[in-house]
């Protein structure tokens, strides 16, 4: 960009990159925390976020940095291999969106069924609820979504006797603040975040009232919060579960990634997003993640289209708003460590809230009732099992609506008007599936009757089928039936496969 041209953006791209920072500083920490990991941990990554990935981005106007859809993996990641682990997870992770973006494969990472990513965002933010409302009491969540369940009513008895009841009533205040001010904001404090409103008074009045809640654990030093990744924990790659686990990140964050990214370019009518760049950028921020021990990032939708709205035109904005969270890091530590822990997890509650999107559950309807019950059931197969299996449930209930799709058939025998002769209609996928059902009604046809078998209504036969059709005519030609197969408006290649033999013919 000319000087003459960045003059003239700059002070918009400035405002915008603020108003993105405050939604940023509170999410950042929040999905931290409800990851298992210190709060610098996703302010590390919120800053490589916005620093480097904003950088070079593929999409300009996207906002990098941790998001609420891979908190309960690496909760989990973290539960069962340690925080060691995460290291050399997001370095492979990462490096498998670089070689991704490199080879064009971008655009196949958005070749995902809506009903299962709406599924898997519904299910992430049930967890992220159920695990959230115990940070929210000062208590320590459970692995699972169902143990946090259970074991709910058991935390709230324990937290009225001790201080945990004034942690609870932060975060509830926390919520409230943040719906309030989502319905009744005037419009000239549109940019004001909600969530950073909440936490800002939940803080202000923990402070004021001198309440015994936990607040942020922030290192003064940023450097303290860097977990460099050791090259003998790399040899644990050679571990199959790590190596799913890896390939479940690259996964999970391109596919959310680049859903986010579409969904930007749809705000605006600037620069389209390079997918594949996009793709190879969020790589690198996740391997530099890996290298520092800090959260995996995406491209995340809530800031990006608080960019969006706050006026932003270039990659700027979300390059400053990385140099604010460093800024603010560094210089006053001091404030974060005011912040109650139960705040920020309010702000994690009322976004689990949020990704449970009943009006894109109901909109699925207008497909039909298969991918309404793929959204439910990969939520609940989340909800019950964990992220991989449900989000692997939710992509075989797709595969399995698009085999039955591709494998319907309707086969019609029809008596045509001139004497002795028929017509075998097919229409749809001749598939090997069908081969039971075409045998029979090619056993139901009268000996000596001349069989005319149009393919143009077909949108595909195997060679099962034709190969059905043929033996057919030639075992059946002794007693004076025919067999004529029309290939009329099907491509050369297929006609190639109709060979004429005894009893069996080929229309063109």
């Amino acid at each position: 960009m000319r000087a003459a041209q960045l003059k003239a953006v700059l002070p918009r791209e400035l405002l915008a990159s603020v108003v993105v920072f405050l939604v940023a500083l509170p999410l950042c920490m929040g999905i931290a925390i409800a990851s298992g990991l210190p709060p610098a941990k996703g302010l590390i990554t919120g800053i490589i976020g916005g620093l480097v990935v904003g950088w070079i981005a593929g999409s300009p106007l996207q906002v990098s940095g941790p998001a609420a859809g891979l908190a309960v993996l690496v909760f989990e990641l973290v539960r069962q291999h340690g925080v060691a682990m995460l290291g050399p997870i997001l370095l492979l992770a990462g490096l498998l969106q670089l070689l991704a973006g490199r080879f064009k494969l971008g655009c196949w990472f958005r070749v995902t069924a809506p009903a299962v990513v709406y599924g898997m965002l519904a299910g992430i933010g049930v967890l992220i609820v159920l695990s959230q409302v115990h940070v929210m009491l000062d208590a320590v969540p459970k692995p699972s979504g169902l143990d946090n369940l259970a074991a709910f009513p058991a935390a709230v008895l324990q937290a009225l006797p001790s201080f945990g009841w004034q942690a609870g009533l932060l975060g509830l205040s926390t919520i409230a603040v943040m719906w309030l001010w989502e319905k009744l904001r005037p419009h000239s404090l549109r940019f004001v975040p909600g969530a950073l409103l909440g936490v800002g008074l939940a803080t202000v009045a923990s402070l004021m009232l001198a309440l015994q809640v936990k607040r942020v654990e922030v290192p003064a030093n940023l450097a303290e919060a860097i977990d460099w990744l050791k090259p003998a924990d790399l040899l644990n790659l050679a571990d199959p579960t790590i190596l799913i686990a890896a390939f479940a990140v690259a996964f999970i964050a391109s596919a959310e990634t680049l859903l986010s990214a579409a969904a930007v370019d749809r705000m605006h009518s600037g620069e389209r997003s390079d997918f594949d760049r996009e793709l190879s950028a969020q790589g690198v921020g996740n391997m530099l993640c890996g290298l520092l021990g800090a959260l995996p990032m995406t491209g995340v939708i809530v800031r990006s289209s608080a960019n969006v709205q706050a006026g932003a035109t270039t990659r700027y904005s979300a390059i400053f708003h990385g140099l604010w969270l460093l800024a603010f890091v560094l210089l006053l530590s001091s404030v974060l460590q005011s912040i109650p822990v139960a705040s920020l997890a309010g702000v994690l509650v009322y976004t689990g809230f949020k990704l449970v999107d009943l009006k894109a559950f109901r909109g699925l309807g207008r497909y039909g009732r298969m991918p309404m019950f793929t959204y439910a059931a990969t939520a609940l197969a989340i909800i019950f099992t964990d992220l991989l299996t449900g989000v692997l449930i939710g992509f075989g209930l797709t595969l399995a609506k698009l085999a039955w799709k591709a494998s319907r058939l309707k086969i019609s025998l029809i008596d045509l008007p001139k004497d002795g002769e028929m017509e075998l209609r097919l229409i749809g996928a001749a598939t090997f599936l069908k081969v039971p059902a075409l045998t029979q009604v090619l056993g139901s046809i009268p000996a000596g009757a001349t069989v005319h078998v149009p393919l143009n209504n077909l949108s595909y036969i195997d060679h099962s089928c034709l190969e059905l059709l043929e033996e057919w005519g030639r075992a059946n030609a002794a007693k004076g039936s025919k067999l004529l197969i029309e290939a009329r408006g099907l491509k050369r290649r297929l006609e190639g496969r109709l060979r004429t033999t005894s009893g069996v013919g080929s229309a063109g």
